[in-house]
Formats: C-alpha cells, structure tokens, sequence
C-alpha cells in the first residue's frame, strides 16, 4: 500500500501523522511510505530522518494526496487538503465531525473512507486513539488557565496554589474522564482547591479513591453545577460524547454569576464546545471575553507540545494503520470490530450515527460498508 503523511495546515499544528520510527515499521513490510517535505519539522524530525527510514520525500501536499492509497494525518483536513481528497481513499485521522457540516460535506462529496481516531474504541472499554490527546490536553488545560488567570492576560491575578495565608484558587472540572483526571491531577499538584463533578458514581467513586480527599467530588445536576461555576476561579470544561457534538453545559447566564477575570477552559471545542459562549481559537489568538470571563478555546491544544503528543499518537495509532495497510481496510474491520468503530465515513455515506443525528443527516450502517 501506498502511504502519505502530509504536513499539517491548521493553525499552530507542529504535529505530525508519522514519527520516522512508524515510517521504519511501515516501510519494513515492504509499503511505500510518502511524506511531504518538512512534515517532521515541529518534532525535530527532519527529512533525513525519514529518508534513513524508508520514506520517499516529496515536495507537495499534493503529491502526498495524490499518489497516498492511506493518508495519516493528526487533525482534520482543512477545506484546501480536502479538496485534493479522492473516491475510495483513505483518510486516518481525527474528524471531529459532529460540530464541522462543511467537512463532512466535503468528505461525503469526495467518496473517501474516513476512520476517525476518536472513535475507534479498545478491547477493555473507552477510546484509545484519543486517550493520550485527551491526557496531554487535560494537562496543559491547566496550564493554560493558570495562565489566563494572571492580569496581563485578563484575568483576575490569582494564583492557583495560594501562598501561606492566602487561599488557593478555585477550581471546577466538569467530567471526570480521562481528560478531567489528568486536568485535577495537575490543579492537585499545584495546590489549588479542586472540585470534579461527573453524572456516573462509578467515575466519582474513583476520582474519589485516587484523590483521598486532596480533590472533592460532586454529582453533576443543574444545582450543583451552577454553584460550582459560580464559586470557581478556572472552570475546565472536560466532557465528552463520543462521536457527538458536546451539550452546552455551561449557559451565559452563568457567567453572570462568576467573578470577573475567572476562566473557562473548553476542551470540548473539537467536539463544539460544553460552553454556551464558546467558539474555536487558535495558539496565535487563544483567549477572548464574553461578560468579563476569559475563555481559552483552543482546538488543539496538544499542537503545543508536538514532540510529546505525537509520539503519544503513534503509540496508538500505528498498529491499525499496520493492519489496514496489510489487510485492506475493509477485511482489517472485519477482523477488528474496534476498528470498525473508527468509520465515520465512506462512499457517501454517514455510517457513525452520533455524527448523523448531530447533523441531522442520513445515516448508514458501517455494516453496509463492510458487507
């Protein structure tokens, strides 16, 4: 099979589909792996590497797409990449198509078979694709509201940890996911007076053991969530549909109720935000304000710290991408139904339903694709 990692075009993304080391895997087993000049860059990768790997460098995102049977990607095509997408190609990436009707229209207009990392789920549960973005994001979320929170970036100049005699921030992380977890650990360790909130007991339950009382729990109903918002410092919005567009948690009305300068996080805003007020930035631009509170609305956070995330990424995502370049995509679903989990698109056809009732589209069994 033919195999193409383009460079990534979406704002402040350094990521990059294939590591040299995953290349090496691919290329070992006798595919041709093409990758786009400079792909590697923001990882330290440069095309010597991948040349010493197996890889054929060529000069262009076209030359990628138009040559690659499979494209690796990290984010989603944006509408010039998708352009150049062609009947019955492969794109292996994360989508996120619930909040992007332009996307899936052009996906669906070029007859691709689109496999979205998000949704390919694992043998023991949960959505091993996006794990490790979600715990890198729920780490830096942190970071980036403590950030946020300091006066020259509009904030109410408080410090998470406190000092002696003066009381830590507030913190309120709405889900208690992967991405929640790793967002308290990180408020945790800095000190900061944390509550997470979750509508599952067993997820409660949990965080609750792990914590042993360094972070406090609450059932996620309509009271306790306005008076976590309205108590908190940094909210972290860290909820997740899978496949589907996140429900507006967090109302403008609740705004009104926090402290001027306080911060909201959304790690939602791949899958369209859990704030009413949210909408997408970008590294250049990564905060706005909406009644006196900063929102950081940045959908890919992880694009910061490339290296770190992109190896992550391929630790996951090489062993399918293995198994479709051996078997074809289709018998590759046939003998991994987690796989099969991952097809989002194909000929046409809507076959995720999350997806299609989010967009109040048509959906098509992935069945259908595979029969």
């Amino acid at each position: 099979m033919i195999i193409g990692t383009p460079r990534e075009v979406k704002n402040h993304e350094h990521r990059v589909g294939l590591t040299p080391e995953s290349v090496r895997e691919l290329t070992v087993r006798g595919h041709i792996v093409l990758v786009e000049s400079g792909a590697g860059a923001g990882i330290g990768a440069v095309d010597d590497h991948y040349v010493a790997a197996g890889a054929k460098i060529v000069a262009s995102a076209a030359d990628v797409y138009g040559a690659a049977d499979m494209v690796v990607k990290v984010k989603e095509p944006q509408a010039s990449e998708r352009a150049m997408l062609r009947q019955g190609q492969i794109l292996y990436a994360y989508l996120h198509l619930a909040p992007d009707p332009d996307q899936v229209r052009d996906l669906l207009a070029a007859g691709v078979v689109a496999i979205a990392y998000e949704t390919v789920t694992g043998e023991h549960g949960g959505l091993p694709l996006l794990k490790p973005m979600s715990q890198v994001a729920g780490r830096m979320s942190i970071q980036a509201g403590a950030t946020a929170l300091q006066k020259v970036h509009g904030g109410r100049g408080v410090l998470l940890g406190g000092v002696p005699g003066v009381a830590p921030a507030k913190v309120c992380v709405i889900g208690g996911g992967v991405v929640g977890f790793n967002a308290a650990q990180m408020a945790v360790g800095l000190g900061a007076d944390v509550s997470i909130l979750d509508r599952d007991p067993d997820v409660l339950e949990r965080v609750a053991n792990h914590f042993e009382g360094r972070a406090k729990t609450r059932f996620s109903d309509q009271a306790n969530l306005a008076e976590c918002v309205a108590e908190a410092d940094l909210v972290i919005g860290a909820v997740l549909i899978p496949g589907g567009a996140a429900p507006k948690l967090v109302t403008r009305a609740m705004l009104k109720t926090m402290r001027a300068g306080s911060v909201l996080v959304d790690v939602a805003i791949d899958q369209g935000g859990c704030f009413e007020t949210s909408h997408a930035t970008t590294h250049a631009d990564p905060t706005y304000i909406v009644d006196d509170i900063v929102h950081y609305c940045v959908g890919n956070m992880p694009g910061a710290v490339a290296r770190t995330s992109t190896y992550a990424l391929n630790n996951v995502t090489l062993p399918h991408a293995l198994r479709i370049a051996e078997l074809g995509w289709q018998e590759a679903m046939r003998r991994n139904s987690h796989l099969a989990d991952g097809l989002n698109v194909w000929n046409g056809h809507i076959t995720y339903r999350a997806v299609a009732d989010a967009l109040g589209m048509e959906y098509v069994p992935m069945e259908s694709a595979l029969a």
